[in-house]
């Protein structure tokens, strides 16, 4: 590629902001305004970024060794459903469902799960795109993603939100990894698709999706032997994540009472969290690439980080509920507040820029777990 903004997988939608480069096209450019992505064969392996507190953050290229692999269709994979959960984001959902047509391993189905959409284009663009359409009426992401678990045919679920674009490979991977019986979840590399606004950096520092890319395993063993909370939320995002398909008969689906809708978020860390403690692996496989439109204006950046921590005090507690882990309800009730405290003294701007509206949602999380009908 070329070190000009342009489109992450070449589909037609510009990137200002971000730039891609091949490992061979030299020194990434020194403009804090700019992240520089590094291609090899056809997939992202390291980035350069500049964030919004001035500091350069290098992601060094991982160690891949060659690897010549026969054709998706050649290969005995696992047969895979797509769900995507969506609300009144007809255009969002119409690019997202672009990018598939040229994945190199086709899904079984599509599925979109209509989550009370107030029209009825959602609907249309869904059949538009030969998805298999499904209403689901009660507000809230994890009853939509429950729904479309139960409707998925594939012996691997596989969800991706309607505001990311795919790699063309990110499917034919994320399903690949499944190459143990243990291995319930895995996660994807999500690297933003454009840093155009502030609030799109801001974001991209403090509060970034990628996870590297290297391959990481997050084992039962791990999760047994760590004493304190164990960072589930380290695993991947929930813009990029897929299930074995028994997963949902043996621990059960995603907690209703969490994410967008509810809580406002952490539905999926929680559910990575309730693998581990059931004996299953998760995985973060960074070859299955997504690209995710951040945020871009402040007013809606700071309604995400509200929701983010109101939905990451109602999982501590729901984590301590299910497992009786204390380093749970240690985390939420002292760790968090302490760790709040201390940044109020210090008040480190420009990580600080959104403190109040963090702290307004942790303590609302707590309010919502603790006075919620299921606590009576």
């Amino acid at each position: 590629m070329s070190d000009t903004p342009q489109t992450p997988i070449g589909a037609g939608v510009a990137t200002p902001g971000v730039s891609h480069r091949h490992l061979a096209d030299g020194p990434e450019p020194d403009d804090g305004a700019w992240m520089t992505v590094f291609w090899s064969e056809g997939l992202p392996v390291g980035h350069v970024f500049t964030g919004g507190d001035g500091v350069v953050r290098r992601v060094p290229p991982a160690p891949r060794p060659r690897v010549a692999r026969p054709p998706a269709q050649d290969r005995a994979l696992p047969t895979a459903s797509v769900v995507i959960c969506t609300r009144d984001r007809p255009d969002e959902l119409r690019r997202c469902l672009s990018s598939l047509p040229s994945q190199t391993l086709q899904p079984l189905e599509v599925i979109v799960v209509d989550n009370a959409s107030t029209s009825d284009v959602t609907r249309l663009n869904a059949l538009a795109a030969n998805a298999v359409y499904v209403r689901e009426d009660r507000p809230g992401l994890d009853y939509a993603r429950n729904t479309g678990a139960a409707k998925a045919r594939g012996e691997i679920v596989v969800y991706t939100d309607d505001d990311v674009l795919l790699h063309p490979a990110w499917l034919e991977n994320i399903v690949a990894a499944f190459d143990a019986p243990r291995i319930g979840a895995v996660t994807g590399l999500v690297l933003p698709a454009v840093l155009e606004t502030p609030a799109q950096h801001h974001f991209e520092t403090f509060w970034s999706f990628a996870r590297g890319y290297e391959r990481k395993e997050f084992t039962p063993e791990a999760f047994r032997a760590r004493r304190e909370t164990f960072p589930a939320w380290e695993i991947g995002a929930g813009a990029s994540m897929a299930f074995r398909r028994e997963v949902f008969d043996k621990v059960g689906g995603f907690d209703e009472r969490l994410d967008v809708g509810r809580a406002g978020c952490s539905g999926d860390s929680e559910y990575w969290y309730r693998l581990l403690a059931n004996d299953y692996a998760c995985r973060y496989e960074p070859t299955a690439v997504a690209f995710h439109y951040h945020r871009a204006s402040d007013e809606g950046l700071a309604s995400q980080l509200f929701h983010y921590m109101r939905g990451h005090a109602a999982a501590l507690l729901v984590q301590f509920e299910r497992t009786r882990r204390i380093a749970n309800l240690r985390r939420a009730l002292l760790g968090l507040p302490l760790w709040y405290g201390r940044r109020l003294l210090k008040r480190a701007y420009p990580r600080d820029r959104f403190l109040g509206r963090e702290i307004r949602g942790f303590v609302s999380g707590l309010g919502y777990y603790l006075t919620g009908p299921w606590r009576g």
